[in-house]
């Protein structure tokens, strides 16, 4: 007896296999059970019928109750009406659980409700594709890199320091000292970067802010590319390269999901590079325009790249940001030291900043003076200046965040749903 996955059965076309499964719908008619089964890889249609399977495994069906899990032989039969052109003859059926009441029913629930329950709220249709496309995003990821030569170095989660300022650090208690669940991985690729050329990393990371914004969560996964001698318009078209890049295959290989999520694939397709860019002084321009005066050295908030994405149809690069609205280690302009060689990557139809990066500060001095700028501890950093001062080069680099990016591909409107199990103000069960 073969065991096959339900993503398998169309080879197996008048065959006899054993399957298993989750039962996610199920109705009876006299002398048939027509249960609606599911394995993680597909959906099927298996029927029972009193007259083609033993007495004792029709009566089992009646036992079955939605979510109740199964082992079932079955004969594979081509039937154009049904999902995937096949369906199962059921031959035998064995119960391995059977369900309680299961808790999320096809009705409208609260939201609440369904985070209280996200571990089950995965087996919904719609939460299975968001899962999917989220998972070939990495996998793009990954082989972008790869593909470019770079190394992926793990980066440490614990950290004695800031790396993107001291009011949106988790603290916590290491054998007496402080520590810290980490902001970014960047200041450990940098080190990479000295010894391995390119680097990146993929991890969690996280920030303390008390935001209800539906683009926030308290932690998050962020990938973040390292490149030594990499200047301000390789490290643009690098973010670009790699946003088409992932958009690129989650086109190719999850058209289904997209078309299940009901995306407009056709918005999505415009993601090609080179990417339309403005400079920060031109972003205040515009949303002066649109009566949204921003103070010179503010970052752009949310309202704010909503409004600027009303300009554009695909991804856009706002640059050049101020010193004194980005992170210390930002390099500065020659011609310009207000400014930095600096950019951020939004996605269209409002979906916020996906990727934020910049130069890096090499010389040990300026680097001296902007830590104390911005009032961080000079201790903990010691390891970051002896960049500076053995061998210090030009370096670049940025921080794609998964979650937004996951938001904006799938069309979802609130990142919970872009995040396995999301950490939000107020939330971290299950």
């Amino acid at each position: 007896m073969t065991r096959i996955w339900l993503e398998e059965l169309r080879s197996h076309v008048g065959e006899e296999v054993e399957v298993g499964g989750w039962v996610f719908n199920l109705r009876s008619s006299g002398k048939l059970y027509f249960i609606q089964l599911r394995d993680g890889t597909a959906r099927v249609q298996a029927v029972c019928a009193a007259d083609a399977a033993p007495a004792e495994v029709f009566a089992r069906c009646a036992k079955l109750t939605l979510e109740s899990s199964v082992r079932i032989t079955a004969a594979v039969r081509e039937d154009a009406r049904a999902p995937g052109g096949v369906e199962l003859l059921v031959k035998d059926l064995d119960i391995l659980s059977v369900a309680e009441d299961y808790p999320i029913q096809k009705k409208e629930h609260g939201v609440d409700f369904l985070l209280d329950r996200r571990h089950l709220w995965f087996r919904s249709p719609r939460q299975e594709a968001i899962l999917r496309i989220r998972s070939t995003v990495e996998n793009a990821i990954s082989a972008f890199f790869d593909e470019r030569g770079f190394v992926r170095v793990d980066a440490p989660i614990l950290t004695p320091t800031s790396c993107e300022g001291t009011t949106t650090l988790f603290e916590t208690d290491y054998f007496g000292q402080p520590a810290y669940l980490s902001q970014s991985g960047q200041l450990y690729m940098e080190a990479a970067a000295a010894a391995l050329g390119k680097v990146y990393c993929a991890g969690p990371t996280f920030r303390a802010e008390k935001s209800k914004t539906r683009r926030h969560v308290m932690e998050f996964w962020m990938v973040e590319p390292e490149a030594a001698f990499l200047d301000h318009e390789g490290n643009v078209s690098l973010a670009e390269d790699l946003v088409a890049s992932i958009v690129a295959a989650v086109l190719a290989r999850r058209r289904a999901e997209l078309e299940l999520l009901k995306r407009d694939v056709g918005a999505l397709s415009r993601a090609k590079p080179p990417f339309p860019r403005v400079s920060y002084e031109r972003a205040r321009e515009v949303l002066s325009a649109k009566g949204r005066d921003l103070p010179w050295g503010e970052d752009l908030g949310g309202d704010e790249q909503t409004a600027l994405a009303e300009e554009f149809d695909r991804p856009f690069v706002v640059e050049y940001f101020p010193f004194e609205a980005k992170a210390f280690y930002m390099k500065r302009r020659e011609d310009d030291r207000r400014l930095t060689y600096s950019m951020d990557v939004f996605a269209p139809e409002g979906y916020g900043e996906i990727v934020g990066g910049s130069c890096r500060e090499n010389d040990l001095e300026t680097l001296l003076e902007n830590i104390a700028a911005h009032e961080l501890p000079l201790e903990p950093l010691e390891w970051y200046l002896d960049l500076r001062r053995y061998g210090a080069v030009p370096t670049a680099g940025f921080g794609l965040g998964l979650g937004r990016t996951v938001m904006w591909i799938c069309g979802v409107k609130h990142i919970r749903e872009a995040i396995p199990f999301p950490r939000m103000l107020n939330r971290f069960y299950p």
